[in-house]
């Protein structure tokens, strides 16, 4: 798994090109007309039995080739996204313009996410359900012009 270290990831995502951001561009479309991106009905019905499952989601297979595109491009970064008070309000608000911060913030945010539903499972295909990934992947291809760095 390719991960950007925190003190170059910057100018390694200002380097992208459209082309470079096509594998999740490309998912955009699935995203749209995705209507349930996970499921824990077994996982309920085990704890139910009092059988505790430590990963209770089944991921939607977009929510997967999403996790595989992130870390292929990269645009997971390692820093300390536990510790991110800006992230954690910017996710909190259903209204956040994420057109107002550049791509490596929404970089960031991604990376929060992803490494968090590690330890909280559910919280990746939260985003998608709720909608945010999809304003984020949609702004980050606004700022992508074709041919030209990512800004």
């Amino acid at each position: 798994m390719k991960v950007l270290k925190d003190d170059n990831y910057r100018e390694k995502i200002n380097s992208y090109t459209k082309q470079d951001w096509k594998p999740l561009f490309d998912l955009i479309p699935l995203i749209e007309q995705t209507d349930k991106f996970g499921d824990d009905t077994e996982a309920m019905k085990s704890l139910e039995k009092g059988i505790f499952i430590m990963d209770p989601y089944e991921e939607h297979h977009v929510v997967e080739q999403f996790r595989e595109a992130v870390y292929a491009i990269p645009v997971m970064i390692d820093f300390d996204w536990s510790a991110w008070d800006e992230g954690r309000k910017i996710v909190s608000d259903d209204n956040f313009d994420y057109d107002s911060i550049d791509i490596p913030t929404k970089c960031k945010i991604i990376s929060a996410i992803v490494r968090n539903d590690r330890f909280c499972s559910g919280r990746l295909v939260s985003a998608f359900e709720t909608g945010m990934m999809l304003k984020v992947l949609r702004s980050i291809q606004r700022q992508a012009e074709p041919g030209e760095p990512a800004k």
